[in-house]
């Protein structure tokens, strides 16, 4: 295996670093995180570098000197860099002669950018990828080494998927280490005008509207559950997160308004009229609803 350092701070960073030294890889160095308050998923590596005895740094800005000393003491052949949101500087991304090496869990070229698993699921789609590649200055714009499909079922969530693009994002990690360490690693090019980029969400894009559709709303919430934020209704000025719901499409209230609270079963387990069916909540905060009145 080539001199490698890895860059990491969330869930999926420590999974990929335990199987890697589960599987033998031993790695010259780790850099993660004591805290973040971005990231939901937060991970820190240094009790799994301690457990396995090797060199960790802790920072803040992995740009900045002290970092970059800890990486150049290394001499690194190639660094993985797998679960940072913050830029990596052109200096770091030209040390080590294999490159970094980034991780995004959507089909590059196409889903570029923030949030992909949240946004996948968000919008419904059927599939997605996990895929690494070689990082450059642009935002998962780099030369790809590895990318595998992932199907998306209706029935799954953050954690599913999560746990799906993980189990994929293992194996990958374990085949391209082995053609690094035997120079037999290929690249493929993207091209700079295809695909898209998603944009960065804020509060608003987790709020559910009772005038979307039963199917939106349902996509939401499972987007931003565990282990991410949670989607939200506004009931009076109280913010009520929705972790689990189903949607069901029907023609029996088509003629009632989207929001009227149809059925109370619990402070949390209820139905909702929607656009074009009903939302079954099934587990939320805690509210006191009341069945005929509206949701807004």
């Amino acid at each position: 295996m080539k001199r490698t350092i890895f860059i990491g701070c969330v869930e999926s960073s420590y999974v990929i670093l335990r199987h890697m030294l589960e599987n033998g890889l031993m790695v010259s160095g780790v850099i993660t995180m004591e805290s973040s308050a971005s990231n939901a998923d937060f991970h820190s590596l240094a009790p799994l570098a301690e457990q396995y005895g090797i060199d960790c740094f802790v920072t803040k800005n992995i740009n900045d000197e002290e970092t970059m000393e800890f990486v150049r003491s290394k001499d690194p052949e190639v660094i993985y860099c797998f679960g940072w949101s913050r830029l990596i500087g052109k200096e770091l991304l030209s040390l080590p002669n294999y490159g970094v090496i980034g991780f995004h869990p959507a089909a590059i070229p196409s889903n570029r950018g923030r949030h992909p698993l949240i946004w996948a699921l968000a919008l419904g789609l059927d599939k997605t990828a996990s895929t690494f590649f070689v990082m450059d200055e642009g935002a998962d714009t780099g030369e790809i080494i590895s990318q595998k499909e992932i199907i998306i079922d209706y029935e799954d969530d953050a954690q599913s998927l999560y746990d799906k693009v993980l189990q994929t994002a293992k194996d990958q990690v374990i085949e391209f280490t082995d053609k690094i360490s035997n120079d037999l690693l290929s690249r493929m090019p993207q091209d700079p005008k295809a695909g898209n980029t998603w944009r960065k969400r804020g509060r608003m894009d987790g709020q559910i509207d009772w005038r979307m559709s039963c199917d939106g709303i349902y996509n939401l919430v499972r987007a931003l559950t565990h282990p991410y934020v949670g989607a939200h209704f506004m009931y009076g000025e109280t913010e009520i997160k929705v972790w689990k719901c189903k949607a069901e499409k029907c023609e029996t209230y088509k003629n009632i308004e989207p929001g009227k609270v149809l059925k109370v079963n619990s402070e949390t387990d209820f139905e909702i009229k929607a656009y074009d069916g009903i939302v079954h909540v099934l587990d939320c905060d805690k509210v006191s609803l009341s069945e005929g009145e509206y949701l807004r």
